[in-house]
């Protein structure tokens, strides 16, 4: 069977990318997606950073000390609601027997990130999307000493991955920021990291496939999928649960961010994917004032496990904490409130009278890693899972998906578009 016309499930930014590197190898592509425009779920307003000194997976016995500590605390980093459920608990468990695995998987998370920089420089190369990249670096803030030395075990693994990161003193962290006004005990800077907007870059792109040919398919929910001999069929539906045209092709790439779950059990997959709730507020600096006193460098405070990024002249993005309860995108107002709290402490020049906060659930498997492969059935594909690093890692997962989708195929498009 020649492979010519593919189905993507989820317009967030691994959808997009994913509908964009399969246009680019000469397929047809349809995107379906639930909400009204893309980038509407959890690339809608995320810290910003892409950040290969990020990657280093959750899954180690402090992280779980701190969890279990924290677990009663509102204003916590990490909170757990402990009412019980099969899912939650069962990912847990995962993610406490893959701590085995942390080395081996922050090596490859690192790699893949390094990756991916190229993948979407070239992007925004190609097709001039503005999305108000900064390429100022990432700069990792450490209070006391403890600390500062953990995070000097971990970035011998992150150099051992590739990445150019090296400590700076408090004096060299000021003069790399001078916006900040706290002493800290140390820090690691890493410059090839940089930040922008995924939203707009989300929406950008998926502009520019539409403008070659991608369709897209919003506010559709899926309701089924079928592999038959001649493909896939996806019985599709409103809004309002009205069942509508379905949809043909002869494969579907599941990128679906947390609701990948769902559909892989359409097609008798397992992807466990946990929705991990993080919350942001985008500070509006409306006045000269708080403009000058907003940092430009990318801050990653490790204590409060906040990140920052800076949108423009006029936007300042902090985002953070992580909060396991289930399919709930409720903003709470006592997990924004050590957001704002933090501004006023690092910035307290910087105004926060106007912010708009924002709630998102991160698509994590147990392991921390993606899910980038092929299903159990033929023509079912997966990339999701990508937890808090989807915009640091979707360009070269979506390479690599739509490699795999090329390599299966023994006849049939195989020219990239030129540029």
């Amino acid at each position: 069977m020649s492979l010519s016309s593919i189905v993507v499930v989820g317009a967030g930014i691994t959808g997009i990318t994913t509908a964009y590197e399969l246009l680019r190898r000469g397929y047809d592509v349809t995107v379906v997606e639930q909400n009204p425009h893309a980038a509407g779920e959890t690339s809608y307003a995320n810290g910003g950073q892409l950040s290969a000194c990020n990657a280093q997976v959750w899954n180690s016995w402090p992280t779980i000390w701190k969890g279990a500590k924290w677990m009663l605390d509102s204003s916590a980093p990490l909170l757990l609601n402990p009412a019980f459920s099969f899912h939650k608990y069962g990912w847990l468990a995962e993610f406490v027997w893959a701590v085995r695995h942390r080395e081996a998987n922050t090596l490859e998370t690192v790699r893949l990130a390094i990756a991916a920089r190229q993948h979407l420089f070239d992007i925004v190369e190609r097709e001039h999307i503005e999305f108000d990249l900064e390429r100022r670096g990432i700069l990792h803030l450490y209070h006391d000493a403890q600390s500062f030395k953990e995070a000097a075990r971990a970035n011998l693994l992150l150099r051992q991955g590739g990445l150019d990161r090296y400590a700076v003193t408090n004096e060299e962290i000021h003069s790399i920021e001078p916006s900040l006004a706290t002493h800290f005990h140390g820090g690691f800077f890493t410059p090839s990291d940089s930040t922008g907007d995924i939203r707009k870059f989300t929406r950008g792109l998926a502009a520019a496939c539409a403008r070659q040919g991608v369709r897209f398919l919003f506010g559709r929910t899926v309701l089924g999928i079928r592999i038959t001999r001649s493909g896939v069929n996806m019985q599709l539906a409103d809004a309002d649960g009205i069942a509508l045209t379905p949809v043909d092709g002869d494969a579907v790439v599941i990128c679906a961010g947390v609701g990948s779950r769902r559909l892989a059990s359409m097609v008798g997959d397992r992807v466990n994917i946990y929705p991990v709730k993080g919350y942001s507020i985008t500070v509006c600096l409306e006045e000269s004032d708080s403009q000058l006193a907003a940092p430009w460098v990318s801050l990653l405070d490790d204590d409060a496990k906040i990140v920052t990024s800076r949108l423009g002249v006029e936007r300042f993005r902090v985002a953070g904490t992580a909060e396991f309860n289930g399919y709930n995108k409720d903003i709470r107002a006592d997990r924004i409130e050590p957001l704002l709290q933090w501004c006023h402490k690092l910035f307290p020049a910087m105004s926060t009278a106007t912010v708009v906060p924002w709630a998102g659930l991160r698509p994590m498997t147990p392991g921390m890693l993606p899910r980038v492969g092929r299903g159990r059935r033929p023509g079912v594909y997966f990339n999701t899972g990508h937890g808090h690093l989807g915009w640091t890692l979707a360009a070269v997962t979506a390479a690599a998906i739509s490699d795999l989708v090329l390599q299966d195929i023994d006849s049939g498009p195989v020219r990239l578009q030129p540029a």
